[in-house]
């Protein structure tokens, strides 16, 4: 039996995968607890494959290290490859570009066991910029998956509608198993397509199903965001991918009855937040990064169900 697994998602990770992995060597856990590494290689074009076997020639590590391909391009399939692929109880999910703290498999593992109703927790991301953000970037920092929501544990409340990232996402095997679809409608962003989500929509049935989802502070990952992230275009881009999958998070946590009328409010709602949020800038929204994502954000939320009927006709 294994007690965790450590599932790494990489697509053309060659030069990012080491730090994650040297990083896995020195973990510090109990000696009885017994875990291994998968590395999830998703139809990368770069040396990742020989990287990873590198790594396996030399590994000093009490973890196994495996290595398999997922030829399907997106996040969702090299996460479900990867539930498929791992032993352990708990699965804990890293991307490439996620630097843990020497006890995040320990602190992982030991709030499982604690809290056997946890069907996914998460902990603080912090980041590692490149070059310095801009000024008042935290209103944006969540679309990175930068996180630090304090140092009280507590449960995401289903009322709330909101749930943590994936980077650093731990899940019970047995609830992603049993209640997230095989194949998810949200794929991950692929080629130019920036829709995305599709973290929120797994953890969305995870939580209809009646498990929890944590916060738990003890867990700590450091999240490394090069300079081309914090460009504009890229972070309109993502807000707009994330406003665009947002009709869908919100159906599957309805009921079938529930939905064509709050179809409805939800759509007066988001109408009304963008006319307030034009009129706090009056016209000034393009000199204002911050303005600009949540325009987009807001103007993206409003076109989903109407995009994504779109995209169901032409698959």
């Amino acid at each position: 039996m294994i007690d965790f697994s450590v599932a790494i998602c990489t697509y053309n990770g060659a030069n990012r995968l080491p730090n994650v992995l040297y990083k896995l060597q020195e973990q510090i856990h109990p000696e009885t607890l017994k875990w291994e590494i998968i590395v999830i290689d998703n139809n990368s074009q770069d040396n990742t494959a020989q990287v990873v076997q590198e790594f396996q020639s030399n590994w000093s590590s009490s973890s196994s290290l495996k290595y398999f391909f997922e030829p399907k391009q997106g996040l969702a399939y090299a996460r479900q490859s990867a539930v498929e692929q791992a032993k352990g109880k708990f699965i804990g999910f890293l991307d490439d570009d996620n630097i843990p703290t020497a006890n995040w498999v320990a602190s992982a593992y030991a709030f499982g066991c604690e809290y056997p109703q946890a069907g996914a927790y998460n902990g603080r991301i912090h980041a590692d910029f490149e070059t310095n953000p801009p000024q008042n970037f935290k209103n944006l920092a969540i679309f990175l998956a930068i996180i630090d929501r304090g140092k009280k544990r507590h449960v995401y409340e289903r009322r709330k509608r909101i749930l943590p990232p994936a980077a650093g996402l731990v899940v019970r095997r047995e609830a992603w198993l049993e209640h997230v679809p095989s194949k998810l409608f949200l794929v991950g962003r692929i080629n130019k397509s920036m829709l995305a989500s599709e973290d929120l929509e797994a953890l969305t049935y995870i939580q209809n199903a009646g498990w929890d989802i944590w916060y738990n502070p003890d867990m700590l990952i450091y999240h490394q965001i090069p300079s081309w992230r914090l460009e504009t275009n890229y972070l309109v881009s993502l807000v707009r991918g994330i406003g665009l999958a947002k009709h869908h998070i919100r159906m599957i946590r309805l009921q079938m009855w529930q939905r064509p009328l709050y179809i409805i409010i939800y759509l007066l709602n988001d109408i009304r937040k963008l006319i307030i949020h034009w009129w706090k800038f009056k016209g000034n929204i393009k000199n204002n990064l911050i303005a600009t994502c949540e325009f987009e954000l807001l103007s993206s939320t409003i076109i989903s169900p109407f995009y994504l009927f779109w995209i169901r006709k032409n698959p």
